[in-house]
Order: C-alpha cells, then structure tokens, then sequence
C-alpha cells in the first residue's frame, strides 16, 4: 500500500531555514552516497589497472585501409580518401565486423550508423537497427553465440533511438552503441551484421577492440546473448527469457513490452528455477521491482538498471523497454537456469469475463527479450532470433492521414497547411487561428465494419499550440485536450472504445483557449486512428450493443 508522502512533509509550525538546511543536508548525503557506492562499484576495475595485464591489443575496425589486400598504407603515406572509414550494407547481405583467430577475448564493441530517417546522406532511409541482427560465432560453431537484434542487443528495442548510460552498454546520444561485455574465444571469433531489411545499412563505422592470449582457462565461460519473442504472450504459461542446462551465471536482462490492452501491465513476477528446480526459489514482487524500480515505471538510465523508452502510461499500444545488469548479483547455477516472468496485470472490464476491472490478469501484451548470460561449454537454449519481418510488431491502426484536409470546408479562421515534421511519412495538417473564435478543424473517416476498436488523435505538442475540445459526430468525447508542451514532439491523445456501426464519421476539435505559457491556439494534426482491440474483447463482446454516443467510454 502507498505511503501518504505528504505526512513526511508536514509541519504544524514551518521553519523555512530549518528546511533550507535540511535539503542542503540531504543533498550532501545523497552525493556522498552516491560516491561511495560508486567507488565500490568500480573499485575493482581501478584496482585492476595497476595490476600486469597478459596478451596484446588488437582492433577490427571499419577504418580505411588501401591497396589490394586491404591493409594500411605501409609507407604511412596520406590518402585523400582516408576519411572514408564507414561501409554501406546493403538489403539482405551479411557485413563481417571482425574474424579472428584464437585464443583472445573481446573487451569492446563501438559501432555507429545513420537512423532510419531520409537524409542527404541516405535520401530513401536506412536500416532501422530492428532489422540489423548481430551475430557472434565463436570457435567455429554454426551456431551463433550472441544473436539478438543490434537495438535490442544495447537496451534500444522498436527500432527506437534511445540514450542508455550503464556500466556495460552505452548508447550516447541514442546514436554511439557501446558494450564492454567481455567474450573470450578459444579458438576463432566472428562478428557479422546481417541486414534483414529493404533498405540498406548507411554508413555503418566500428572498432572492435580485444586482447590476443597465449591461451584461455580451461574454466573460462562464454559469453551469450540471445533474443526471443511472443507476440502476444501466451494464455496459462510465464514468458520464458532463457533456458539452458550446464553451468554459469546469468548477468542480465532486456525485456521490450507494447501493450494491448489498456492500464497497468507490469504486475507479473520474475520466476527463476535453479538447478532444475520444480519451483522457482527466486521470485519477485512485480515487473517495474525486478527492474529496480518502483510504483511503475518510467524513463530513466543508470549503471545497472533502466527504462530507454517508455512512451505513454495505460494506453492500448503503448511501449516499454527495460534493462537489468546483473554485475554485482549474477544468479549462479551449476546445472540449469530457467528464467521467466508472469504476464499479468490490471485489465479493462471489456476484456473480463465478468465484466469487472482487477489488478490480477492474464493480459495478452506482444513479449520480446535478449537473455544476457555467461556458461562453460554450449548453452541447450532453442530460441532463435526470427527474421526482421516478424521482429516488427504488427501495425494496430487503420488510419487517417490530416494532412490533405487543408481546404477551408475542413477548418476555421486562419491559416492551415500541411508541414513536414517528426518523422510522420504524410506530415502534418499545421492549423494556426488567430484565437479561440470559430476555430476548429475537422477530419472525416469511414468504418467498414462493427468492430471493437479504440479513437485515438496522434498529434504534435509544442510550444505556441492550444486547448481543444474533442467531438465525433457531435458527441462529446471526453474534457479538454491541452496540446501544449515546451518541447516539440508527437503524443497519442486516446478518446473512445466503442463498437462503431459501418458509417461515415467526422471527428472534430474546436479551439477553447490555450495554456498560461502557451504562445498560440495552434495545433498540429498527423491522424485519426482506429486502433484494434484485443479479440477477446469481440469475443466477450460487453459493449457491442450499447450506444457509444449515449456513454463514451475509454478504459483507463
């Protein structure tokens, strides 16, 4: 049960610089705290540095090399194309980072490339990083080692750029991926992109950096990651994100979530078998707590823990992506390890049996994961990372597009026209009225068929935009939509689950006034979407003979 954070914070009489002081206090605490912990996190690799270190460095890297066996100029001569250190890969073809002989271990991987976005560089597009996969081979094995998305393998899962700061991933600027796990081989290692989308790999740059050994302990394991996925999760099991007999230690996590239904999804526990255990001995207390998080879950990076993306709470298609290093806290096994977490939580009445709203559901989210891992000898694990086609979540939306509904029959007073912004492939439908006065616009769309679905507005927030009240068919949907935000960027404003008879439709947003801070009554406008429901809200089928326009509902 939550706490009532206020009774901490309440005083009958307030010394105002007995407060100041306090804070100075706390602040001084925290940052003390913060320094020691992190001292002890990282004393051993300071300790390490002033120790006698064996082997010899080497790099793989895609930096320019000259001549016909591809090596650097031996006479250390300047080229005037020796800033051309980045290779193109294109769709379908398999990109060799790095191929070596043994015994030695990788203690580095930086690589960079263009985002998916059009550019002078890259006019089409490029590779999302969803549909670049990674693959390490070690010892000549046809089975790869690590194999896992190049987004998903460094915490950046739906082909979304995010920033990661941790101790063994890095992503810098959502655009600089960085891992320092360490990947001994004994007797080869290769390293290979292979591009599994229609568009090519831009400018991809790498170093690989590793020591060369004279030899590897026998009791030396090896590194593995490997991705899976369930879209959706399945009914009467746990999402399982390794298992695999021998021996080793599992060292980490990234679990990806795009909801299907609406509200809370993360209740659901790690469950954790050890040594083929019957029972899971290690079990938890609910998603956001195995991430080291609480009361949810929001976007946040530190060393060993972290949510890159999260886009909007309780929305039906929303995303979560989370990461769990296990550095300090490995989970040790000796003959097996099992590990799963349940898929439940809160849930609308509309997809209950009985109709009731409670906190302990099976839900149906769409599931994917990298198990980070290290073990000696080969794991028994059967997932393997599907092509890049089924890696893409399925699109929920029949949409549309605002765009083309400039005219003046489809707005008030003022100018609107469409802009290109934010990535949205038709743009955007740019109104800006001069104040609250008959201003509005409006978008029609057509339903084909009575089906379960969610209305939603995807719309641009910015710094000069109003509030607006939304209507469909002249029925009221919902309070006030604020379209305000310091930051320009694209949010999902959710209106309605309804069962729509076939039909034409016209949803409409009329200017009511704008934000104390807001510098305009404008809006930006991408599209209307009809958003699919899980099946099971067809086959319970609550809400298909109530009239929407009576009672609009959206389910929290």
């Amino acid at each position: 049960m939550k706490t009532d954070a206020a009774r901490f914070f309440f005083w009958p009489s307030i010394d105002r610089d007995a407060i100041g002081r306090w804070m100075i206090w706390f602040v001084h605490l925290a940052a003390c705290w913060i320094l020691v912990m992190g001292g002890a996190a990282w004393s051993a690799d300071m300790e390490d540095l002033a120790r006698p270190h064996d082997g010899r460095s080497m790099r793989a890297t895609s930096s320019h090399r000259i001549g016909p066996d591809g090596q650097y100029d031996p006479k250390g001569e300047l080229d005037p194309n020796s800033n051309w250190d980045n290779k193109n890969v294109p769709p379908g073809e398999t990109k060799v980072l790095m191929d070596e002989k043994g015994p030695g271990v990788i203690t580095h991987i930086w690589m960079t490339f263009l985002g998916p976005e059009s550019q002078d560089w890259a006019k089409e597009g490029s590779a999302n990083h969803q549909e670049m996969l990674l693959r390490i081979y070690y010892d000549g094995d046809e089975r790869p080692g690590v194999e896992a998305p190049v987004g998903d393998f460094f915490a950046n899962s739906f082909g979304e750029r995010s920033e990661v700061i941790s101790v063994p991933v890095v992503v810098e600027d959502a655009d600089s991926y960085n891992c320092f796990w360490h990947m001994p081989f004994r007797k080869s290692v290769r390293v290979e992109i292979v591009n599994q989308s229609e568009k090519r790999i831009s400018l991809l740059y790498y170093n690989i950096d590793w020591i060369k050994k004279d030899s590897i302990p026998e009791d030396t394991p090896y590194f593995y990651a490997q991705y899976r996925q369930e879209y959706p999760a399945v009914n009467g099991r746990d999402y399982l994100i390794l298992e695999t007999e021998g021996k080793g230690h599992y060292v980490g996590t990234v679990l990806s979530v795009r909801t299907r239904s609406p509200s809370w999804f993360g209740e659901g526990d790690e469950k954790i078998y050890i040594d083929g255990e019957e029972k899971a001995s290690i079990w938890g207390t609910g998603t956001e707590d195995y991430f080291l998080s609480a009361w949810g879950l929001q976007t946040t990076s530190t060393p060993y823990f972290g949510t890159p993306f999260f886009d909007q709470w309780g929305i039906v298609g929303g995303h979560t992506s989370a990461y769990r290093w296990h550095i300090h806290d490995p989970f040790v096994f000796n003959k097996s390890i099992k590990v799963t977490i349940e898929h439940f939580g809160w849930i609308a009445p509309d997809e209950n049996p009985d109709y009731q709203s409670t906190s302990w559901n099976e839900r149906e989210d769409d599931y994917s994961s990298v198990a980070f891992w290290y073990q000696i000898g080969k794991p028994t694990f059967t997932a393997r990372a599907p092509h890049a086609l089924e890696r893409t979540l399925a699109n929920l939306d029949t949409i549309f597009f605002a765009a083309k509904y400039t005219d003046d029959a489809h707005h008030g007073p003022g100018e609107a026209r469409t802009q290109k912004l934010l990535n949205y492939t038709e743009g955007q439908l740019l109104y800006k009225p001069p104040g609250t006065e008959n201003a509005w616009v409006e978008i029609p769309f057509e339903v084909k068929e009575k089906t379960p679905l969610r209305l939603l507005l995807k719309m641009t927030r910015s710094y000069d935009f109003g509030q607006y009240q939304a209507t469909l068919n002249g029925v009221k949907l919902g309070g006030v939509l604020d379209f305000y935000n310091k930051d320009t960027g694209s949010w999902e404003y959710h209106l309605l689950d309804f069962w729509p008879e076939p039909g034409k439709y016209s949803l409409r947003l009329e200017c009511v006034g704008k934000g104390p801070v807001s510098a305009g009554y404008g809006l930006g406008f991408e599209s209307v979407r009809l958003r699919e429901r899980r099946p099971r809200v067809k086959e319970w089928a609550h809400d298909k003979d109530k009239d929407w326009t009576k009672d609009p509902k959206l389910y929290q």
